[in-house]
């Protein structure tokens, strides 16, 4: 029987490795294969969900492919070539149920304001659209609205998870201790609502975004910032609301939107291509300028996350990313891409150092995306000139220290541990027992001496003196148009402020064309299937399961503990 069992195992197994293979091959062949723009084509933008910054897996089969999300870069890229080729009539933008935040969002919005000097027309088809998607949109020429759908535009909201009483609940205590009056991401931990010093911060930061989401909203519908403060309190709107109120153009199905644009290019037949089959085919030309993207919670080592969908900057392997780019010799420059909330506090010292390597080697540009702050900010000061959005969250120059102890926990659950210890400080790391006073006091002077340096890198690669940086450190997130104003960024603007600058530090020319080299490169799901091993996969995916449930859960770095620099928040303005 047991042959028999055996048998059918290893036929199982057999079969499975076989159709990998043969999936596989297809793919390949399908991979190879340039796909074509025809002419009179419509480019189609459908932006769903989070746009990444790094490479997704590709899984190079049609029909699966085309659900695989573009990067920044590719629709940066993209919307480029399209501006100049014949055989692109105008774009679709078809934004839904976005997850992206407010600094990539003014990207694409500056990408298509530049694609419409082209003098090709841009129209916007919005289904069940919130506000991220209705704030795109306005950057169109003409705004399209199902008839019985609805805008979903009525202000803005920003909460804050507190788990203190559930902690206690469970017998589990957190001992932070933190740098900085603002330095308080500990506090999800140990209290139950927001301090003084985050409810300031916070509404600040919900100001810069409502207030730029008002202005920008106003300029494109030919209003002023407060009519559109006016309309919001009315919202959220029927679709014959948002008509009436001058918020969209026309009440239309898809086909009605393809109709008006064929009189508006005067063409009779025009063929739809998606934006990621469309970056296949024009994928690029000019200048090799490597774009180095760093993007997650800032970890040590080489932790292995298969899909690349619990984003993370592992210090050992973007070390390694980092040598590669430096030792390209077809890299005429570099922009680090920085898309962080920081870390382990130790791992962005790293990450830093390898930065400073590469700025001597090759011409250096830092764009900061939606967020770059705590360690994301650290691992921004090589010296080198700093881009952020106005919406950009970034500063938090500050240091914490989180140890959890579940001894409370063992008590209920009924698990007794016996300790025994050399030395007076053995135990500093034990996650069952509280922390001494001696602990207490040689763990705040880590943190002191860390925020000290912290400090000091940021006033040495902003030339200025540490008592000028101290006030504004502080643990204090600033969002990227205070942080222009009190002299933590150099410009404000997005990729193509960037590739200006790095052309210009390379001695480029200033017209010249760039094509933006991606670091590191999209993997195949075939290198992550035979790189990876299965207990990572399982682990990813259980991880990635959890996070969809619980998205307010605190970031890896904060549940694992230790020295950290980290964001206080983990934002989610909607």
């Amino acid at each position: 029987m047991w042959k028999f069992l055996l048998g059918v195992l290893v036929g199982l197994v057999v079969a499975v490795v076989v159709a990998f293979v043969l999936i596989f091959a297809v793919g390949r062949l399908f991979e190879n294969r340039t796909p074509s723009v025809a002419s009179d084509s419509v480019l189609v933008l459908a932006l769903n969900g989070d746009i990444p910054e790094a490479a997704p897996v590709d899984i190079p089969i049609p029909f699966i492919q085309s659900q695989s999300p573009p990067t920044v870069r590719d629709v940066w890229t993209s919307l480029r070539q399209a501006a100049t080729d014949n055989r692109i009539k105008a774009v679709v933008l078809q934004p839904r149920d976005l997850a992206t935040g407010w600094g990539k969002l003014e990207e694409f919005r500056q990408e298509i304001s530049d694609f419409k000097k082209s003098g090709k027309p841009v129209y916007a088809f919005l289904q069940s659209p919130g506000s991220r998607e209705y704030y795109l949109a306005t950057a169109a020429d003409k705004i399209f609205l199902s008839p019985d759908d609805s805008l979903d535009v009525k202000g803005f909201l920003l909460q804050e998870l507190y788990f203190k009483d559930t902690l206690e609940k469970v017998g589990v205590q957190v001992q932070v201790d933190h740098i900085g009056r603002y330095k308080d991401a500990g506090d999800i931990f140990t209290k139950t609502g927001m301090s003084p010093e985050t409810r300031e911060v916070l509404n600040q930061v919900l100001d810069q975004i409502y207030g730029n989401f008002c202005s920008v909203i106003g300029q494109a519908r030919h209003k002023s910032a407060e009519d559109v403060k006016a309309l919001i309190d009315n919202g959220p709107f029927l679709a014959s609301q948002a008509k009436a109120s001058g918020l969209v153009d026309e009440l239309g199905y898809e086909d009605e939107v393809y109709s008006d644009l064929k009189k508006k290019t005067g063409t009779g037949d025009l063929k739809k291509i998606a934006l990621r089959t469309y970056f296949h085919a024009a994928p690029g030309q000019g200048d090799h300028i490597a774009l180095l993207v760093g993007e997650g919670d800032i970890v040590s080592g080489n932790p292995n996350s298969p899909f690349g969908s619990q984003q993370l900057i592992a210090s050992g392997a973007f070390a390694k990313l980092v040598r590669q780019v430096r030792n390209d010799s077809s890299v005429k420059g570099v922009i680090l891409r920085v898309n962080s909330p920081g870390g382990d506090a130790v791992a962005s010292d790293e990450i830093l150092h390898e930065l400073k390597l590469l700025s001597r080697a090759k011409p250096l540009v830092i764009s900061m995306s939606d967020v770059a702050a705590s360690g994301g900010y650290f691992m921004s000061m090589t010296g080198d000139p700093v881009v952020a959005y106005p919406d950009t969250i970034t500063g938090s120059i500050g240091v914490l220290y989180v140890r959890p102890n579940i001894g409370g926990l063992y008590g209920k659950l009924g698990i007794h541990e016996d300790t025994l210890t050399r030395g007076k400080m053995a135990d500093i790391d034990s996650e069952s027992i509280p922390l001494s006073d001696a602990a207490k006091q040689k763990l705040h002077e880590s943190i002191e001496a860390t925020y000290k340096a912290f400090v000091t890198k940021v006033a040495a690669a902003r030339k200025k003196s540490y008592d000028q940086i101290d006030p504004i450190a502080q643990g204090r997130v600033w969002m990227g148009a205070q942080a222009h104003d009190n002299g933590l960024v150099d410009d404000l603007g997005g990729l193509d402020e960037a590739v200006s600058l790095i052309r210009k530090k390379a001695h480029l020319p200033p017209n010249g064309a760039t094509n933006l080299i991606l670091y590191p490169p999209r993997r195949s799901l075939f290198e992550v299937l035979t790189q990876s091993s299965p207990e990572a996969i399982e682990s990813a995916a259980a991880e990635d399961k959890i996070r969809s449930v619980l998205p307010g859960l605190p970031g890896a770095t904060l549940l694992k503990g230790g020295l950290l620099r980290r964001m206080p928040y983990r934002l989610n303005v909607h």
